[in-house]
């Protein structure tokens, strides 16, 4: 019952936002109410992103960031290389997320795919996942992930190398050492990598990226939605007050 009144409510508030202009066809969306979701917990907020809790989820190729008791959970579906998850995730609606994170107001359920190093050779998606889950290993899964977003190569250079990937995680203080470092250049989570990317392509998702809001897809159409802060953190108060 619960979730399905999440979902609702995410449906109408893509509905009311589209409804406004965002099927045009352009990214850009209008604004939402831009209010934090209620808090349902007399717990304080994180402190920041280092202090957030993170975890395997039970199905062993989710990425869990947040708590677990948060009333929205918001699951996102990305390929490391592909430039428009760097733009959902550095000017899109992530900053707002990550917002809602901390806040405990949702958490975030990552599917991590490798799909584009089959599209255009090389193997920088497959390197970075496998790093990205030693990064989890290490309880630096959710800033590391930032600073991969923030320091993209360009989709065609395949620039996610191992020297790369250790150089970046230089900026995540307490990341580098022998066991993350050893994990990065043997691909020691290469199982986890080929798993994450058969989960989606089970999901059905056709793209990176994609997002569900309590089990809601948000459709392809109203994409616009994620490249909008104001109007993201709308759809995350909407779901959260409904929850």
């Amino acid at each position: 019952m619960m979730r399905r009144g999440c979902a609702a409510a995410v449906t109408v508030a893509v509905v009311g936002v589209a409804a406004a202009g965002c099927g045009s066809g352009e990214r850009s969306a209008p604004a939402g109410d831009g209010k934090p979701a209620a808090a349902v917990t007399a717990r304080p907020a994180y402190s920041g992103l280092s202090e957030v809790p993170e975890r395997l989820g039970a199905d062993g190729t989710t990425i869990v960031v947040g708590d677990q008791a948060a009333p929205v959970a918001v699951r996102l579906y990305e390929d490391p290389r592909c430039p428009v998850c760097e733009e959902f995730e550095t000017t899109g609606g992530a900053p707002e997320l990550r917002k809602a994170v901390i806040r405990r107001e949702a958490r975030t359920e990552y599917t991590l795919a490798s799909f584009l190093d089959d599209g255009l050779g090389g193997s920088g998606s497959k390197k970075a996942v496998n790093a990205l889950r030693a990064a989890l290993e290490a309880g630096k899964f959710a800033e590391y992930h930032d600073v991969l977003y923030a320091h993209q190569p360009e989709e065609s250079v395949d620039g996610f190398t191992d020297a790369n990937l250790l150089k970046l995680a230089e900026r995540v203080p307490g990341l580098r050492g022998a066991d993350f470092d050893s994990a990065v250049k043997t691909m020691k989570y290469r199982t986890f990598v080929t798993n994450a990317e058969k989960a989606f392509d089970r999901s059905g998702v056709r793209g990176t990226p994609a997002v569900e809001i309590n089990e809601m897809l948000i459709p392809s159409e109203y994409s616009g939605l994620l490249f909008d802060g104001k109007a993201f953190a709308g759809l995350l108060s909407r779901a959260g007050s409904a929850g």
